[in-house]
């Protein structure tokens, strides 16, 4: 394994638990800890973009240049993202098994649909 290929999985796990464990101090009230929640998530996510430019650096990468179809990309990715989600909130929260179900299951689709669009078909 390359040291940019491991630097890139410890910072980018250190950065991912940082955020999930920042946004269930902000989201559990039982917790009591929305502001502490909301910094700590702010660095799991700090963290996770300095990560990936310390790996373009390292991997010499060029640096992304911001275009329509980055644009459009990043759009259908958040897009994908939120469908899935919402999917999710309907089973776990609403307790609309059903439909949550089939509105996730879209998501999933949806987020499948990043591979050919992102590395292509051959």
């Amino acid at each position: 394994m390359k040291k940019s290929s491991f630097m890139a999985l410890v910072l980018g796990t250190i950065s991912g638990v940082l955020f999930a464990l920042g946004m269930c101090m902000a989201l559990l009230p039982e917790w009591n800890a929305f502001t502490g929640g909301i910094i700590l998530g702010c660095v799991g996510l700090g963290l996770g973009y300095l990560t990936w430019i310390l790996w373009r650096t390292m991997e010499h990468k060029p640096p992304i240049r911001i275009n329509g179809k980055t644009v459009l990309l990043v759009l259908y990715i958040v897009l994908s993202a939120l469908v899935f989600g919402g999917g999710m909130c309907l089973c776990l929260v609403l307790e609309n098994i059903l439909v949550g179900t089939l509105i996730g299951l879209v998501g999933i689709l949806l987020l499948l649909g990043l591979i050919p669009m992102t590395k292509g078909l051959k």
